[in-house]
């Protein structure tokens, strides 16, 4: 998937106004996501991702991520893109969902695997879940 495609799924999915939005959408969960991902896993992440936003992911991470819940998730990704935890937890599923469109089946298991089941809202059923 390429970068302009990426955007404009999240803007879509996210009901975003404009590709500026979408973008710092993007780039706000990327951010977070990148700094919960632990033993390299967002570098994986980052080579199935376009240029542009692969970078987020494969900026050196905090050696202990401050992210213990659902709540401290979202909560950081409203503080990086500066909207109420609502709007964050729309935005992050959206964010989530267009990255289950762009990677491989195998790499968001990986992906999915680093989060408790508390999680599991943001992340779309694979085909054959309910």
């Amino acid at each position: 998937m390429q970068y302009e495609e990426f955007i404009d799924r999240v803007g879509q999915r996210a009901g975003l106004a404009s590709a500026a939005e979408a973008e710092g959408t993007a780039r706000a969960v990327l951010t977070v996501l990148g700094e919960y991902l632990s033993g390299g896993e967002g570098l994986d992440l980052a080579s199935q991702l376009p240029q542009g936003l692969a970078e987020i992911l494969r900026q050196q991470p905090p050696d202990r991520s401050k992210i213990f819940s659902l709540n401290d998730f979202v909560q950081m990704v409203g503080e990086e893109e500066e909207v109420d935890d609502g709007a964050a937890l729309a935005h992050t599923r959206a964010v989530f969902g267009v990255l289950q469109e762009a990677v491989s089946g195998g790499e968001m298991e990986d992906v999915r695997r680093q989060f408790p089941s508390e999680f599991d809202t943001l992340f779309e059923p694979r085909g054959g879940e309910a």
